[in-house]
């Protein structure tokens, strides 16, 4: 095989240059770095990337110089989706399919973490489900926080029940939140900057736990199914996670609270074509029906604006 037929993954790419998957997406955003997508997988040549690398290394221009010939009539805006919810995946189809011209990027980052790269401009649509024990709501708190200064839009995606995965029969009696600390009860967690996570930290708050007194606190795993598998594998007696992921892995849940999952988009002149479209894709009996075949998704608010700024 020769190096003009080696290509690299976006995990590869940014282990290769030793930054996050989110800095390779924004490079790949702005057009400095050519990418093309395999499935649903988006893959760089190794050409590419050492031609990124020598213009790097001479000052030169980061624009990636393209023929004519090269490029076709209409050239397909890259659109950065963070979220890990499965569902993100049907409307990234949909959006591709849309009259709107977009390559959807998918990003597999945690709520907090990806309202964060929002805010330093590295995506363009977010998914939330970050719980504010203040007010026992979700993501409006966060939002308005992290995006100060921005116009925004939050629009509800779906609902889905939370809570504690334990061992099938629940052998140590596991009832809610006030079982976390617990000496004869060991948790798996999820990764900082996770919904999951945030709803751990604030329950514990709002029960008054430290996270010192939680046996297994900082031991992580980064999605649903690691934890729910987590469990499975009595690596733990209690994971936290959504009841899909349970039903998967073929754990016991206990739901705990009803989480609403929304979709961030800062309001720009260039992108209001965009957020049309996802209004109507979301309201859409299409859509609906297509999330509501998934299973364990509540959709009676789906496509509802929860909250904008002007």
């Amino acid at each position: 095989m020769s190096d003009n037929d080696v290509s690299y993954t976006i995990e590869e790419v940014a282990s290769l240059l030793k930054v996050s998957k989110l800095t390779v997406y924004d490079l790949i955003k702005k057009n400095e770095l050519p990418s093309y997508r395999v499935g649903r997988q988006m893959r760089v040549d190794m050409k590419d990337l050492e031609e990124y690398k020598n213009r790097k290394k001479t000052g030169g221009s980061i624009r990636v110089p393209v023929s004519k010939q090269s490029i076709p009539e209409i050239q397909p805006k890259s659109f950065v989706i963070s979220g890990q919810d499965l569902a993100l995946d049907l409307l990234a189809k949909q959006l591709e399919k849309g009259e709107t011209e977009l390559r959807p990027l998918r990003v597999y980052s945690g709520s907090l973490n990806s309202l964060i790269s929002m805010y330093n401009n590295q995506c363009d649509l977010v998914s939330l489900h970050l719980f504010d024990g203040d007010t026992g709501t979700y993501n409006i708190p966060y939002v308005k926080k992290i995006l100060t200064g921005f116009p925004f839009i939050v629009i509800n995606f779906l609902s889905r029940w939370a809570g504690l995965y334990v061992k099938n029969g629940n052998p140590k009696n596991i009832k809610g939140w006030a079982d976390l600390n617990r000496e004869d009860v060991k948790i798996i967690n999820r990764e900082r900057g996770s919904g999951a996570r945030i709803l751990l930290d604030e329950q514990l708050r709002v029960h008054g736990i430290k996270s010192s007194e939680v046996n297994g606190y900082y031991r992580e795993e980064t999605s649903h199914l690691t934890i729910a598998s987590a469990i499975a594998g009595e690596k733990a007696d209690i994971g936290i996670g959504i009841e899909k992921a349970a039903k998967i892995v073929g754990v016991e849940f206990i739901p705990l609270i009803k989480e609403r999952y929304d979709l961030v988009l800062i309001k720009r002149e260039e992108n209001k074509d965009i957020i049309q479209q996802i209004k109507d894709i979301l309201s859409s009996g299409e859509m609906k029906k297509d999330i509501h075949l998934m299973g364990d998704y509540d959709i009676t608010e789906t496509g509802k604006v929860m909250y904008e700024t002007f």
